[in-house]
């Protein structure tokens, strides 16, 4: 078997279905497996991948083991010779794993090959990429001299700026949200640490497996949505567990750093201080706009949205409203495939733009409009309207 890709879930049923979805598009043309590991979930996540994915293996821990563990037991039981460590909050493409699989055999003493992340508003997510956290990488993320001096190796190391977001070069640390690895690779440097419990583990193994003398990638040619938000919700308490993870990694591979626990201090504090002044921008639509062929589907969006909805049987750029007033789009995936959904959203990431996506077969729509809120769904049946995940 070529590939096994092992999603973590807990507690996002909607966006692992999708997940689910596009992953099994992404594998029709490819050996693989898909495994779910789920960590003890209070939703109806493992309930709806039974009755949806009867054929996908399914691991339901009686715990919520953490992202470490759980991935590795997923692992344990893989039989691909990659591995895809991939985040149930993400939409891949048609192509993704079939590019990213020919990249890994295309080179030498591959570690991790990462990919291109956006957001459900088709911004780049600038942590598809990073450079080792050392105490001076990481003051210059938190004073904001990254920004101000992205050209000077000096300063632009924290997002491995030395690439932009459309190069493929090789990078120190990639996401826990897509890793490729091969699953001898990755047993060989002990897996993910289950020392932690949520973040860190991919700068570990990132770094690990550096030491070790592999090289890790950035692959632009492919591009993830990855909502961000549901599997990682950014506030006061996600800033201390992180922090915690850092000191953690500091003092496993270089003995404790004093200076840097200065700065995790003092950087925890200053996002503490930043998330209670700054609220998350809640774009209302005016204009709603169905891509799809089903009449049915947009009579039931207006009843359920209580708005308008302009349907149009065809992707047509030119149709698209002006982003002067604020608009919905919803991409119907049983018209359009999950690439071209990718690409349509990159294309036309505005800030007067909101994007959701009916996933074929299914009963809902679903995205997100910033990247450190939950989401929302509508379901488009008349038993239920609009809530946020």
């Amino acid at each position: 078997m070529q590939l096994s890709v092992i999603i973590l879930n807990y507690n996002v049923r909607y966006f692992l279905e999708l997940c689910i979805i596009s992953v099994q598009k992404a594998l029709e043309s490819i050996d693989g497996e898909i495994i779910v590991v789920d960590n003890n979930s209070p939703d109806d996540s493992c309930a709806m991948v039974k009755a949806r994915f009867p054929g996908i293996t399914l691991i339901e821990n009686k715990e919520n083991s953490g992202f470490p563990k759980g991935n590795n037991i997923g692992v344990g039981i893989a039989k691909g010779k990659y591995i895809c460590i991939l985040n149930p909050d993400t939409v891949v493409a048609e192509d993704t794993f079939a590019k990213a699989l020919a990249f890994a055999e295309s080179k030498n003493n591959t570690g991790i090959v990462g990919v291109k992340f956006i957001d459900g508003t088709g911004n780049f997510l600038p942590e598809s990429k990073r450079g080792l956290p050392t105490p001076w990488v990481a003051l210059t993320k938190m004073s904001g001299l990254y920004k101000l001096f992205p050209k000077w190796s000096l300063f632009n190391k924290y997002y491995s700026q030395h690439l932009g977001e459309n190069e493929t070069g090789e990078t120190d640390i990639l996401p826990g949200a897509f890793m490729l690895i091969e699953r001898q690779v990755y047993l060989d440097a002990g897996g993910f640490d289950e020392d932690y419990f949520m973040y860190g583990e991919d700068i570990d193994l990132s770094y690990t497996l550096q030491k070790m003398g592999l090289h890790n990638y950035y692959f632009s040619g492919t591009a993830i949505i990855h909502y961000k938000g549901e599997s990682t919700v950014r506030d006061a308490a996600y800033m201390e567990r992180f922090t915690g993870a850092m000191r953690f990694f500091y003092k496993k591979h270089f003995g404790g750093a004093v200076i840097m626990d200065v700065f995790l201090r003092a950087g925890s504090s200053l996002f503490i201080q930043s998330k209670k002044r700054k609220a998350a921008a809640v774009i209302t639509p005016e204009n709603y706009l169905l891509i799809s062929k089903d009449e049915e589907l947009c009579r039931l969006l207006e009843q359920q949205i209580g708005k308008k909805v302009v349907r149009f049987g065809q992707y047509e750029r030119s149709a698209i409203p002006s982003p002067n007033s604020p608009t919905q789009i919803i991409l119907d995936n049983a018209l359009l495939p999950f690439g071209e959904i990718i690409a349509l959203i990159q294309n036309h990431k505005h800030k007067a733009y909101t994007f959701r996506i009916k996933p074929a077969g299914c009963d809902f729509i679903i995205g997100s409009d910033s990247s450190d809120s939950r989401g929302t769904i509508v379901l488009v049946d008349s038993s239920a309207g609009e809530k946020t995940l």
